[in-house]
């Protein structure tokens, strides 16, 4: 009914279509993507073959994980534009979460992403994230907790190490040392964005498996990086080989548990998603929708202090606050900065300077916590990164009195606090 309201207050009906696919666009600039995709629905309605009407709603339902409908969109607004450079990582991405990496491949060498291309194709005859149980519930306790949480897990049959849990990291992240050590394949560098703008060379390549908990996950992509020289900074003297990101996470039921410290993992299915729903019905469970966007942004609604709702992404990595925005927000959210506490944080992509802050009121869905820390960077590569606004990036001190569910099947958060 309110979306209802909102067209007829914007008077869509007297505007031609020029006026309207310009209104729908930038609907969907602003996060509204609900508003734009009944609106792009309708104008697909009356010319079914309306270029910017499938390629808006096949890039909505591929933010909602609705990932069938996105193929037939994607796949027709490709035909009628084979040349359109900006589906081609759109493609790239469909293919991977249906599991078709040679297909993935293709897409991905169009989109000049030859390393990544050439790793996905090295799975051909196999199925990526092949889970191997005979459990269905596995619960993993934290080494630690803060700064961050980490758990224990071999690869390759090795001896346990030590990964952190970090939502804001996409596949699987190894130590450059560490990958060698157990034999992991290795398909050449890429270049990536980190805290600040800065940016850093990785690599891309493979291991055979992985075992969390009581489940063994065989065919498993991963990241390469320096990531010891990080631990160093922040865990106390406790080797980090690793990072647990949100695309391993993706292929369960997935509950990082803060106040009990331990991460539960359900095998991803109906069937356990309906029993965890009858038990979220019985305690004080917060649901929270989310979309998720290029391969393992997760974003969702929230508000700063009295600000208008903004998109924030869900990294839950930030080993120093809760909370990181861009000058938009700082000015949006009446945010004052500590600039005489300015000072260098150790990010992915080395030393950069960040000025703290403090929140009075921070949103996430219907949950909201006070007096947060934040730290604003000079660059926040993800306001307009994805074609869509995003206000900020909510982490670890946010959620760090919650039990955080990810539900990847119908796309939402589930939060329960202690």
């Amino acid at each position: 009914m309110e979306i209802i309201k909102y067209f007829k207050k914007m008077k869509i009906k007297t505007l031609n279509l020029k006026q309207k696919e310009k209104l729908l666009i930038s609907l969907f600039e602003e996060g509204k993507f609900i508003e734009a995709k009944i609106g792009f629905q309708n104008i697909l309605d009356e010319i079914p073959n309306k270029f910017n009407a499938l390629f808006y709603l096949g890039r909505i339902n591929l933010l909602s994980n609705n990932l069938n409908k996105a193929k037939e969109l994607l796949t027709k607004a490709s035909k009628l534009k084979p040349k359109k450079l900006e589906l081609n990582p759109l493609l790239g991405e469909l293919y991977y979460r249906l599991k078709n990496y040679s297909k993935a491949s293709e897409f991905y060498v169009a989109a000049g992403r030859k390393v990544v291309a050439k790793k996905l194709a090295s799975f051909n005859g196999s199925i990526p994230y092949q889970i191997e149980s005979e459990q269905e519930i596995s619960k993993i306790k934290f080494i630690m907790s803060e700064p961050l949480p980490v758990v224990e897990i071999k690869v390759n049959e090795s001896q346990p190490v030590n990964f952190v849990i970090d939502t804001g990291g996409a596949e699987i992240i190894l130590d450059q040392q560490f990958a060698q050590e157990i034999g992991a394949k290795n398909f050449g560098n890429e270049i990536g964005s980190f805290a600040g703008g800065k940016t850093a060379t990785f690599q891309h390549g493979k291991v055979d498996s992985i075992l969390i908990g009581d489940f063994k996950v065989r065919n498993v992509p991963i990241n390469i990086m320096d990531i010891r020289r990080i631990s160093d900074a922040y865990f106390k003297g406790l080797r980090i080989d690793g990072v647990i990101g949100t695309i391993l996470l993706y292929q369960f039921l997935a509950s990082i548990d803060y106040p009990n410290s331990q991460l539960i993992l359900r095998c991803k299915d109906y069937e356990n998603l309906s029993q965890f729903e009858k038990e979220a019905e019985n305690g004080k469970c917060v649901i929270v929708p989310f979309w998720l966007a290029g391969d393992h942004y997760m974003v969702a609604w929230g508000r700063v202090n009295d600000s208008n709702p903004m998109l924030f992404f869900i990294d839950t990595g930030l080993a120093v606050g809760g909370f990181v925005c861009p000058k938009s927000t700082i000015k949006e959210g009446n945010i004052k900065l500590e600039k005489e506490k300015a000072e260098e944080y150790l990010g992915g992509g080395g030393n950069t300077k960040g000025i703290p802050f403090e929140i009075n009121k921070l949103s996430f869905g219907d949950t909201r916590e006070n007096n947060i820390r934040g730290i604003y960077f000079n660059n926040f590569q993800f306001e307009k990164a994805f074609g869509f606004h995003v206000g900020g990036l909510i982490s670890h001190d946010y959620f760090s009195n919650y039990t955080v569910t990810i539900d990847f099947i119908k796309m939402r958060y589930f939060l329960s606090k202690k």
